[in-house]
């Protein structure tokens, strides 16, 4: 296959799977590709060299608390400033119930 037509394939791969909606991985073995050759040419053809800032790990940054403001029980903060505080065995599942909203 011809340097270009390689560049091609692979870019109109790339696009089939973005209209997926699924992540690499499956999408990989649901058409059998090489995960590590669809890495390499979304990264060539992308120019992207950090996958991190591709997508997020899908990790929450934890932080202590000082003595002086905490709650009892469980806290969840959110972005833009929203905080849930009291969460215990007794009413996490409210928490789940109040996430599903926003």
């Amino acid at each position: 296959m011809v340097n270009s037509d390689l560049h091609a394939s692979w870019q109109q791969t790339l696009s089939n799977w973005q209209e997926s909606g699924m992540s690499g991985a499956a999408f990989c073995k649901q058409q059998s590709l090489s995960y590590h050759r669809f890495v390499y040419w979304r990264r060539k053809l992308n120019g992207s060299t950090d996958d991190k800032k591709a997508s997020p790990s899908g990790f929450a940054r934890v932080a202590p608390v000082p003595k002086d403001q905490a709650t009892d029980g469980l806290t969840v903060s959110l972005p833009g400033g929203v905080s849930i505080t009291g969460l215990h065995a007794g009413n996490i599942e409210l928490l789940g119930v109040v996430l599903r909203q926003l």
